[in-house]
């Protein structure tokens, strides 16, 4: 007789959605309140105000809400091709090899032309680079819908490069133009939380779009995320050129080049910030790689489309523990829990590398992982405000990023590639990247300015 094996796939259970949606909730709304007790009170004095910082002024709000727009439709943009990647180049019948290899082409990109992207944003401006980004989107959704499937290698060299765009170019054109209309610095930490929130609820929100569009009709809708990245590139052109303004740039290469020898090579305390960020860059990129096949391990039968929006739940909740942390509802500083987030991340994923776990500690696994990200993301770009000058932001956040592109380049050729390393061996150097970053951490803390000190400007 022929025993006959149920397989069950494995869903998250709905009120894990729930619950970080509440738990997101919650602390947005209270926020307001125990800051003002606490500005009454004789504690800490209040950093971070919903109620009574100068957010309220009406060109800080207009500024805040023109970025947050253009911000979110870019991660929409970025979002719509992380959805069915994978699975529209199996359609098209591209092998493993060849989706391995593309891979090494858009991070050999990212390399050796992303890297100066951020140095040429610094000397032409923001906007026209920002502008870049959404003709990159524009050319890779017209090429798909004229050819329907257009070179992998040419799609992945577009997109990576637009990836390194998107990692510094808004954040440096916001904080600039910030400056420049006079509005308090420390106000920028709303900002920058909110940027890590919209993000991930955009990212969310692009898989609930796609996935509406193909509709269980993969051979009739295929080309249905590419008209909407049509769209959203063309409204993206459209709000960077009538929305935003730039003032004229007047700084030499030469200029430039002065400049960021000294404040930038010669300053051990962005030494250590660079290192941090590319031990970020390093270990998300791997956990996006490798997530799926670590879930899926051992024949389990997963559902990965449901847990894909847990993940970014738990960065968005994380992302909304920043304003607690930084509006004087608590004395650490932001190197001390920065440390203490890396600290966490790498022991998730020292965990998930080697210790086999079921499926439902996997989640929470990852969920807390993403939870730390959500923290870190704009608790980097607070330290980034406080030390690299503006005029230098972006060459500095995408020169940090080599060593981790050069990184992940290496291990998609020898472990993606030729099989030479084993996913746990990558998980674990992921790892302890997160726990050197931890000790830079720490270092800054020891070398870098007091709390709040040159903070506030008024």
């Amino acid at each position: 007789m022929a025993v006959v094996i149920e397989i069950v796939l494995w869903e998250p259970n709905p009120s894990l959605y729930t619950l970080l949606i509440l738990a997101c909730v919650v602390s947005i709304v209270l926020l307001p309140y125990a800051s003002r007790n606490l500005s009454s009170g004789s504690r800490t004095p209040v950093v971070f105000d919903l109620a009574v910082s100068s957010s309220s002024s009406s060109s800080f709000l207009r500024l805040q809400r023109n970025f947050i727009l253009i911000y979110s439709l870019a991660s929409v943009a970025e979002g719509l091709w992380s959805v069915f990647g994978e699975m529209e180049l199996a359609y098209y019948g591209v092998s493993r090899e060849q989706i391995v290899l593309s891979l090494c082409v858009g991070t050999g990109a990212a390399l050796f032309f992303g890297t100066f992207l951020g140095v040429i944003s610094d000397l032409i401006g923001q906007k026209k680079v920002c502008l870049l980004f959404c003709i990159l989107h524009l050319f890779i959704a017209l090429l798909k819908r004229i050819v329907a499937h257009p070179s992998i290698f040419v799609a992945s060299i577009c997109l990576s490069l637009s990836a390194s765009i998107f990692s510094f170019s808004f954040e440096t054109w916001m904080v600039v133009q910030h400056e420049k209309q006079g509005h308090r610095r420390d106000t920028l930490n709303e900002t920058f939380w909110l940027m890590s929130f919209f993000e991930s609820a955009s990212l969310i929100g692009s898989q609930i779009l796609s996935n509406w569009l193909i509709d269980n009709n993969l051979e009739k809708n295929i080309l249905s995320p590419s008209t909407v990245a049509v769209v959203v590139a063309m409204i993206g052109i459209i709000c960077i050129t009538e929305g935003w303004a730039e003032a004229p740039l007047t700084a030499t290469f030469k200029e430039y080049k002065i400049s960021f020898s000294t404040c930038i090579i010669g300053d051990k305390r962005i030494w250590l910030l660079a290192w941090a960020q590319a031990c970020l860059h390093f270990s998300y990129a791997v956990f996006w790689i490798l997530w799926a096949p670590t879930v899926v391990a051992d024949g389990r039968e997963v559902h990965l489309g449901l847990i894909f929006p847990c993940l970014l739940g738990s960065r968005m909740l994380g992302s909304t523990l920043f304003p607690w942390i930084t509006g004087g509802l608590s004395s650490l500083r932001t190197e001390d829990y920065l440390a203490c987030a890396f600290i966490v991340a790498g022991m998730v994923l020292c965990i998930t590398a080697y210790d086999y776990q079921e499926i439902e500690v996997l989640v929470m696994l990852f969920c807390l992982f993403n939870a730390s990200v959500g923290l870190i993301l704009p608790s980097l770009a607070r330290l980034r405000t406080m030390y690299v000058p503006n005029e230098l932001r972006g060459g500095m956040i995408t020169l940090s990023q080599a060593p981790a592109n050069v990184t992940i380049l290496f291990f998609l050729v020898q472990g993606g590639y030729y099989r030479n390393i084993e996913n746990a061996t990558i998980l674990v150097i992921a790892a302890l990247g997160l726990f050197t970053a931890a000790s830079s951490m720490h270092m800054l803390k020891r070398w870098g300015k007091q709390p709040y000190q040159n903070w506030h400007k008024s």
